[in-house]
Formats: structure tokens, C-alpha cells, sequence
């Protein structure tokens, strides 16, 4: 037991080894945004006093998820074996679990969407009535992404490289970083209700490359996170430009009146 724990944390003596880390680090830290933003936009739908732990919990589930898929590392590579054929296209199960995840986030992203667009539709307050989000109803849905992002994550590190060892400590820290930043960011995305609209257009993009990913179709994740930083810089802006034509304080209004 010694031997093999000791064999998975060979690398530490290897600056190779420490090189792979840093890099799985920064990757796992990234593609946990996807998932950061989907829990921060759910868990602002709950009552506030139910949030923390909602947060908590998803995020504490993702990494239980991680690192029991990890436990599996042999099973969770044969997803990628095809399953079956159809119209000339091979699936796997790695490709179900995209499309249906991607299929899902696509629906939620919608839905949202609408509701931001139209708060007063009466098919929404209907809905609401029958299906109104419970704590347990925002951790099964978060458990549902967990699933497809933790299993997406997993298969990118096996492809970075073969130490099991430094996929446990990459996928500990990321999901660290996300626990940290899960609450200022969604804090961030409630004070800032453009900040919605543009984190579901994220999910959606998001969901389409899933589906796109499923379908065979290898879009660069460079490509979608520079749109992402990009059209986060221009909201950005467009923040700072809305700051910066409030009005003046009621004392200065006052001031420049009196004056002559």
C-alpha cells in the first residue's frame, strides 16, 4: 500500500514532474470556471440564507466526484471507446455525456434567459408554482454538471500526463480555488444585474461547445475563453462608463446652485 501511494508521488523529485503540476493546475483552474459560473447564477435563485451551503455542497460534491472518478482513472479512458455508430460518426460515452450535458446547460441557459428578458410571463409564474428551486433541486442540478465537467476534466489531465499523483493535487487545488472564489463571484454577479445576462450567454456558448464536442466537432478552448475574456472586458467598461455618468451628489447639485 506504502509502495503504491509512494510510486503516485514519485514526481516530487522530478522538476519535469513539477512542471506538469503547475500547468494541470492552471488548466483544472480554468475549466472549473464553466462550473463556477453555473453554480454562483443557481445558488443566487435560492434564499439567501440557503446559499453558502448550497455552494458548499455542489462544490464539495465536485470534488468528492473528481476524485472518485481519478479512483476509476481505467474505467472513466474506456469512455472514449465507441459505443456504437451512427450516420458514419462513432460515439462514445464521453459524447452522450457531453451532448447531454451540453443539451442541458443549453435548456437552463434558455430558460434563464426568458426569464430575465420577460420576469412577468405567466407560463414562468405557472412553472414557478409547480417547480419552484429548493435546496435540494440546485445540488441535484449542480450534481448534474459536476458530472459532465468533472468527467471532461478528468480526461484532460490523463492526456497531460500519466502520474496519478499529480492529477490528485491539481484537481484538490482547482477545486480549492473554486470553493474560495464561489461566493465573491456570485456576490459580484447579484450587485451587477448585466453581469447575469452576460454569464448566461457564457453557459450557452458553453453548452454548445459541449454538444459540438460530442458531435465530433474540436472547437480550442483558447477560442472560448478569449471570447469570454474579451466580452468580460467590454462589460467591464461598459460599467465603469454607466459609474461614471451617475448623477452627482445631492451637495454638489445643491452647491452649483447657489453659486451665481
Amino acid at each position: 500500500m506504502l509502495e503504491t501511494i509512494a510510486s503516485h508521488f514519485a514526481f516530487v523529485t522530478d522538476p519535469v514532474g513539477w512542471a506538469a503540476l503547475a500547468t494541470l493546475i492552471v488548466l483544472e483552474v480554468v475549466l472549473g470556471i464553466d462550473n463556477l459560473i453555473f453554480i454562483s447564477i443557481l445558488t443566487n435563485k435560492l434564499p439567501e440564507h440557503q446559499r453558502q451551503t448550497a455552494r458548499r455542497l455542489g462544490i464539495g460534491a465536485a470534488l468528492v466526484m473528481r476524485l472518485a472518478l481519478l479512483a476509476t482513472i481505467s474505467i472513466i479512458v474506456q469512455l472514449t471507446t465507441p459505443v456504437f455508430t451512427l450516420f458514419g460518426r462513432a460515439f462514445s460515452w464521453r459524447d452522450l455525456i457531453l451532448i447531454a450535458g451540453g443539451l442541458f446547460l443549453v435548456w437552463k441557459a434558455t430558460k434563464e434567459i426568458h426569464h430575465t428578458v420577460d420576469p412577468q410571463d405567466p407560463r414562468d409564474e405557472m412553472l414557478a408554482g409547480v417547480l419552484q428551486l429548493s435546496l435540494g433541486g440546485a445540488i441535484f442540478q449542480i450534481l448534474l454538471l459536476d458530472l459532465v465537467f468533472s468527467i471532461d476534466s478528468i480526461i484532460t489531465a490523463v492526456g497531460m500526463t500519466n502520474e496519478v499523483g499529480i492529477m490528485y493535487i491539481a484537481v484538490i487545488v482547482a477545486v480549492a480555488v473554486m470553493m474560495i472564489a464561489a461566493t465573491p463571484l456570485a456576490t459580484f454577479i447579484e450587485r451587477n444585474p448585466t453581469i447575469v445576462m452576460l454569464a448566461l450567454g457564457f453557459l450557452l456558448m458553453i453548452g454548445m461547445t459541449l454538444i459540438a464536442e460530442g458531435f465530433g466537432f474540436h472547437v480550442p478552448k483558447g477560442y472560448i475563453y478569449a471570447a469570454m475574456g474579451f466580452s468580460a472586458l467590454v462589460e467591464g467598461l461598459n460599467m465603469l462608463a454607466r459609474r461614471r455618468r451617475r448623477p452627482a451628489p445631492a451637495e454638489g447639485r445643491g452647491g452649483a446652485a447657489d453659486s451665481p
